[in-house]
C-alpha cells in the first residue's frame, strides 16, 4: 500500500505553486484529507505578517497533536526560512525543517529524514506540478524575490532580490498545462511588473503577454500584483489591446497620502499613482483590486481621513485591508511614531466597511449585464444552484456567482465557459441565468 500524505498550503498563491511542486515530487503517495491517517504531514508556511505567522504555528502544533505514531511532520516555506534557527531549536514537534529553496527536493529530504535550507530560493523551471483546486485554471509564477524596499515588508530579507524566470521557461510550462486541459492562467510574483528587470528588460510583462498570446489553447489570463512605480502606461495599453489578458488590475497601493507613501518607501507618490489608476478605470470592462495598510508608523488622523475619502470615492472593485504588523528587520520596525493597537483596529474596521460597500457597488453594477462565466461545481448553498465565477475574476478572491437558471437545451458542464445574464444580488452573491455557450 502507498504511504499517505496530508499537505497544507498556507498564505499566498505563490506558496500554492510551491506546494504543487512538492505534490509533483510525491506522486507515489496517496493524498488524504485526514491528517490522523497520514504517514507524512507537510505544512507550507507563511511568514509575512503576525496573523499569518500565528496561523502557521498553530497549524503545525494542531497537526502534531493528532498525528499517528511514526509519522513525519515537515515544516516548509517562508516562516520556516525566516526563523530557521529559532524554530529548529524550539519546535521539537517538527521532524524535518526546510525553507524556500528545496521544494523540488522534498522527496530526498523525506527519504533521508533530513532538514535542509539551501541558500538559493527555489524558482520553478520545468518541474512537473500537481495543480490543485481546478481542472482548468493554474497559477504561473513569474519570479521570486523583490527589489523594492518597502518600509513594512520583510519578504526581501528571506526571499532575496528579484530573480525572474526565463520567458521560455514560462511559455513551456503554460504549453504543458494547456496539453493537460488548462486554459485559464493567473501570473503571479511578489512584484509582477518588475518581471525581467533583473535581466535588464524594462517592460518584461509586455514580452510575456505577447508570448502567451501565441500559445494555442490559452483562452483567458490575468496578471496579479502590479507595483505602482514599475507599472507603465505602455504596459496597461498592451493589456488593454490583448485578446487573452483581461483588463484586470491588481495593484496594491497601500496608501494615498504623499507623506506616508514616502515614509513607506513606495517609490511613487499620489499624483503618479492616480494617473495609473485613472487610466485603468478608463478601459472597457476594467476590474481594479488594491490593498491598503492602516496604522503604519506616522499615519496621522488626517492621513487616515484622506485614505478613507479616496477609498470611498475612487470606485475600486475589491479592496484588501491590512492592519500594520510590526516586523523585525524592516525599516518601519525601527520607527518611533507607532500607532496604538486600539487605533489600528478602529481604522481597520472603518476601512473594512468602506471595502464592503465598494464590493457591493461593484457587484450591483453587473445586474442586467451579460457576462462570461465559468461553472465550477454545485454550490454549497443548494443542490439546484451552481457555483460560478466571472471569467475575468481571479479564482477564490473576487467572489462567487450562483447560476439558478439555464436557457440552453443541454445540461451545463463544469469547467466550461458560458454567457450568463446577471439578474439580481442576494447578500454578496450575484444570481445569473446562462443564456448561451461562449
Amino acid at each position: 500500500m502507498n504511504k499517505k500524505l496530508h499537505i497544507v498550503s498556507l498564505g499566498c498563491t505563490k506558496n500554492l505553486v510551491d506546494t504543487e511542486v512538492m505534490l509533483g515530487r510525491l506522486k507515489s503517495y496517496e493524498l488524504t484529507d485526514e491528517s490522523k491517517e497520514a504517514d507524512v504531514i507537510i505544512v507550507n508556511t507563511c511568514g509575512f505578517i503576525d496573523a499569518a505567522k500565528e496561523e502557521s504555528l498553530n497549524t503545525v502544533l494542531s497537526l502534531d497533536s493528532s498525528r499517528k505514531e511514526d509519522s513525519a511532520l515537515v515544516m516548509a516555506g517562508c516562516l520556516s526560512e525566516r526563523y530557521k534557527e529559532e524554530l529548529s531549536k524550539e519546535l521539537s514537534e517538527v521532524d524535518i525543517f526546510t525553507g524556500v529553496g528545496d521544494y523540488d527536493k522534498i522527496d530526498e529530504l523525506l527519504a533521508q529524514k533530513q532538514s535542509r535550507f539551501s541558500e538559493e530560493v527555489y524558482l520553478i523551471d520545468g518541474e512537473e506540478r500537481v495543480v490543485t483546486g481546478s481542472s482548468y485554471h493554474a497559477y504561473i509564477k513569474l519570479s521570486e524575490g523583490c527589489n523594492q524596499t518597502c518600509s513594512f515588508c520583510a519578504i526581501p530579507s528571506f526571499k532575496g532580490k528579484l530573480n525572474s524566470r526565463d520567458l521560455d521557461s514560462i511559455a513551456h510550462e503554460v504549453e504543458s498545462l494547456v496539453k493537460r486541459g488548462y486554459y485559464d492562467f493567473s501570473f503571479v510574483s511578489q512584484d509582477s511588473s518588475s518581471y525581467l528587470r533583473d535581466q535588464n528588460v524594462k517592460d518584461g510583462l509586455i514580452h510575456l503577454i505577447k508570448r502567451i498570446e501565441l500559445i494555442d489553447g490559452v483562452k483567458s489570463a490575468r496578471i496579479l500584483y502590479l507595483y505602482p512605480s514599475t507599472t507603465s502606461i505602455k504596459l496597461l495599453e498592451t493589456i488593454a489591446k490583448s485578446t487573452l489578458f483581461h483588463n484586470y488590475f491588481d495593484m496594491p497601493i497601500q496608501h494615498i497620502s504623499d507623506d506616508l507613501l514616502r515614509t513607506m518607501k513606495r517609490g511613487f507618490g499620489k499624483a503618479k499613482t492616480l494617473q495609473l489608476l485613472e487610466y485603468m478605470r478608463s478601459l472597457p470592462n476594467s476590474f481594479i483590486r488594491t490593498s491598503f495598510i492602516v496604522g503604519h508608523p506616522g499615519e496621522s488622523d488626517a492621513m487616515f481621513d484622506e485614505l478613507c475619502d479616496f477609498a470611498e470615492e475612487f470606485g475600486f472593485d475589491r479592496m484588501n485591508i491590512f492592519s500594520y504588523s510590526d516586523e523585525e528587520g524592516t525599516d518601519a520596525y525601527e520607527m518611533s511614531e507607532k500607532i496604538d493597537a486600539e487605533t489600528i483596529d478602529l481604522r481597520a474596521e472603518k476601512m473594512g466597511e468602506i471595502a464592503a460597500y465598494a464590493e457591493e457597488k461593484s457587484l450591483q453594477s453587473l445586474i442586467g449585464r451579460t457576462i462570461s462565466v465559468i461553472i465550477d461545481k454545485e454550490s454549497d448553498e443548494h443542490e439546484y444552484l451552481l457555483s460560478a465565477r466571472a471569467l475575468n475574476w481571479a479564482p477564490d478572491i473576487d467572489g462567487e456567482i450562483y447560476i439558478n437558471d439555464n436557457s440552453l437545451d443541454a445540461e451545463m458542464e463544469f469547467g466550461k465557459i458560458y454567457h450568463a445574464k446577471v439578474t439580481e444580488i442576494a447578500g454578496k452573491t450575484l444570481l445569473a441565468t446562462v443564456t448561451e455557450n461562449a
